[in-house]
């Protein structure tokens, strides 16, 4: 029953625009993502990093984009990368990637599939993903639940890198909890779309849950001669 899911599931496509480290892997945008890369992992040199959260302050900085972009410059680098949709509210990652969202990591964590049912691949090698699957009811009580550790457990042994896509910090809990459950956090901040009190506000609810900040990706900060500029500020 599940492997018929699994293939309705399942559909591997091109890539989108917002892919654009898969594009073109020499452009300056792919080069500021590769220097985002670097200070992760020099964020944390001696422990590692193998499970990080991107999220935002308020829904509209570009954190998703950012989480899968993130995911293809690891990738290709010979990791095998894993990027789950933990937005289980207003779930974008299948959409960058084209990909269909059946069923994903809500119909994991309400224990209706496995999580290599539900694996998908995608146009980037070494790259997969888990959509956010059916929306839940209950989002913020299924991420604090012990299936989602199990899940945390299992998809450590088989994958280098575990990339979490969450919702916003300032409309509801879920980043909260999924980042006292991840190595290192990382902050989208889109410019010209949040107040800096606001981004205070957020870093604030992630030290209250005991977050390991890593650092702060400012988005959409527009240059001479380029549409977008990513630039890393270590925490």
């Amino acid at each position: 029953m599940f492997h018929s899911k699994k293939k309705k599931n399942q559909k591997l496509l091109t890539k989108p625009r917002q892919l654009l480290t898969a594009l073109d892997a020499k452009s300056m945008i792919s080069e500021q993502f590769k220097t985002i890369r670097t200070n992760i992992k020099f964020a944390m040199p001696k422990q590692g990093l193998k499970t990080i959260l991107v999220t935002s302050t308020i829904p509209g900085e570009g954190k998703s984009t950012n989480a899968a972009n993130l995911g293809v410059v690891f990738a290709q680098e010979g990791k095998r990368v894993l990027l789950v949709d933990a937005d289980m509210r207003k779930p974008t990652l299948h959409n960058i990637f084209n990909i269909i969202n059946l069923f994903g990591l809500s119909s994991i964590l309400e224990r209706k599939c496995q999580y290599d049912e539900v694996l998908q691949d995608t146009s980037v090698e070494g790259l997969f993903i888990i959509t956010s699957g059916p929306i839940p009811t209950n989002p913020a009580e299924l991420l604090l639940s012990p299936t989602m550790d199990r899940f945390l457990e299992e998809v450590n042994q088989k994958f280098d890198l575990i990339i979490f896509d969450t919702p916003p910090l300032l409309p509801v809990a879920d980043a909260q909890i999924v980042s006292n459950k991840c190595d290192g956090s990382l902050l989208i901040v889109g410019t010209g779309n949040v107040e800096k009190e606001d981004v205070r506000k957020a870093k604030t609810l992630l030290a209250a849950s005991k977050a390991n900040i890593i650092g702060v990706v400012l988005n959409k900060y527009s240059m001479p001669k380029s549409q977008y500029y990513y630039q890393y500020t270590d925490n």
